[in-house]
């Protein structure tokens, strides 16, 4: 296993761990006008996954695959509309896009070929990186997000 893979497992576990037991109330209060939800950054975080996946491997993504890819920045790194609604945004969702991105990302952190490690894709903010930049960014992306869940969940108002 790659040192890619032991960081994301430990940060995408924290990140889970903040948001596994959340209500679709919970799921999608807003801190404030500009914010993700933490139901958007659960989103946004398999968004990235599929993303980075599907343009390191050029895989052929389904209906929700694609959703989730729009997620890793439409809404989140520019001012058009999160892909996703309110309304969609259940624990179910969450969970099943979650378990989706981790299904695609999982061989590739844990075992890139040197052909991976060296193409070059854009990544979610816009910059060409290589696979290897890649790898580095989902070891870190879910901390970042967990530490958002947690003060989101600490703020006042958020729903019980």
């Amino acid at each position: 296993m790659t040192q890619f893979a032991i960081s994301w497992r430990l940060s995408r576990g924290r990140f889970l761990d903040a948001i596994k037991d959340l209500n679709q109330e919970q799921l999608n209060w807003r801190l404030q006008p500009g914010s993700l939800t933490l139901g958007e950054a659960a989103l946004h975080v398999a968004g990235v996954e599929v993303s980075f996946v599907s343009q390191l491997t050029d895989a052929t993504l389904d209906d929700l695959r694609s959703k989730l890819k729009l997620a890793a920045t439409e809404g989140v790194v520019n001012d058009n509309p999160f892909p996703f609604t309110a309304d969609e945004i259940t624990p179910e969702l969450v969970a099943m896009s979650l378990d989706l991105a981790e299904q695609m990302a999982r061989p590739l952190l844990e075992n890139p070929s040197r052909a991976v490690l060296e193409k070059e894709i854009v990544s979610a903010l816009g910059p060409v990186i290589t696979g290897e930049g890649a790898l580095a960014r989902f070891a870190f992306h879910p901390g970042y997000h967990q530490g958002q869940a947690h003060l989101i969940r600490t703020a006042p108002g958020f729903p019980a």
